[in-house]
C-alpha cells in the first residue's frame, strides 16, 4: 500500500525571515492525521533569508538530521560544535538529555534550502553527540546511497534508532529499487524533481509512505533528487 502526501497538503507558515513547510505535525501546526510515521517525527523544509536564523534553542531526546539543499547552514552548540553544513553533507546530532544550539545563515545575499528530520531515540536520556559527514554527488548518482544507519555501517553517520537514510540523485528515466523486509516501511521524500513511485507519480515536496510492499521502485522523470527511510 502506497499513501502519498502532497506537498500542497503540508503545513505553512511564512515568518518573512522563514519560510517553513511541514511534513508532520509542528510548532503551530497541528493534525492528527499526520503526526509522524513510525519513528519518523518531523520533516520540515525551510528557507532561511540571508543573515537570519534560530536562535539558540534547546533540545532533548531526539535524533535531528540537517540535510541542506542550496547555501550554507552556520551551526553551533552548546557541545562546543561549530560547524557550517552546505549540500551534500549530513548532520545529526543527538539531542539526548539536552542541547542547546543555533542555526544561521551566514550569508548576505543567499537563501539557505534544507530539509530538518527528527527521529524519535530508541531509548531516552542518551549522552548528546554530533556528527557531520559529506557524501559526494558521484555516490548518490542513479543509486541509493546510505547516508544514516543505526550502526553508522558504511560511514553512514549513526542514528539511535532502527532505521536506514538513503540519498539518490537521478536524471531522466534512471531506475533505483529497493526491497522492504518483511514489517518494514519505507518513507519516501521528494527532495526536488518529479518521479514515479511503484507507477504513482511525485513532484517537489511530496512524500509517500510504503507498507506491505516488496519492492520500492522510483524512476527519474526529470532531475530529481529524493530521500528513502527505511523504518521498523
Amino acid at each position: 500500500m502506497i499513501t502519498i502526501r502532497r506537498s500542497d497538503e503540508r503545513g505553512h507558515a511564512s515568518h518573512g525571515w522563514l519560510d517553513t513547510h511541514h511534513t508532520f505535525s509542528f510548532a503551530g501546526y497541528y493534525d492528527p492525521q499526520h503526526m509522524g510515521f513510525r519513528s519518523l517525527r518531523v520533516i520540515n523544509e525551510d528557507y532561511i533569508a540571508p543573515g537570519r536564523g534560530f536562535g539558540t534553542h534547546s533540545h532533548r531526546d531526539m535524533e535531528i538530521l540537517t540535510y541542506v539543499l542550496e547555501g550554507a547552514l552556520e551551526h553551533k552548540d552548546s557541545m562546543g560544535t561549530s560547524s557550517v553544513i552546505r549540500p551534500g553533507e549530513v548532520q545529526r546530532m543527538t539531542a539526548g538529555t539536552g542541547v542547546a544550539h543555533s542555526e544561521y545563515n551566514p550569508s548576505s545575499t543567499e537563501q539557505v534550502h534544507l530539509l530538518q528530520i527528527w527521529l524519535l531515540p530508541e531509548a531516552e536520556g542518551l549522552e548528546p553527540g554530533y556528527e557531520q559527514r559529506l557524501f559526494p554527488l558521484e555516490k548518490k548518482k542513479a543509486r541509493l546511497q546510505l547516508v544514516a544507519s543505526r550502526e553508522g555501517r558504511d560511514d553512514s553517520v549513526r542514528v539511535h534508532q532502527d532505521v536506514s537514510l538513503y540519498a539518490a540523485q537521478l536524471d531522466v528515466d534512471d531506475v533505483v529499487s529497493y526491497q522492504l523486509k518483511k514489517g518494514r516501511a519505507a518513507w519516501i521524500q521528494v527532495v526536488r524533481g518529479d518521479i514515479r513511485l511503484n507507477e504513482k507519480s511525485l513532484t517537489q515536496g511530496d512524500a509517500a509512505a510504503v507498507c506491505d510492499e516488496d519492492t520500492v521502485r522510483i524512476v527519474g522523470v526529470n532531475p530529481s533528487e529524493i530521500l528513502l527511510f527505511d523504518l521498523a
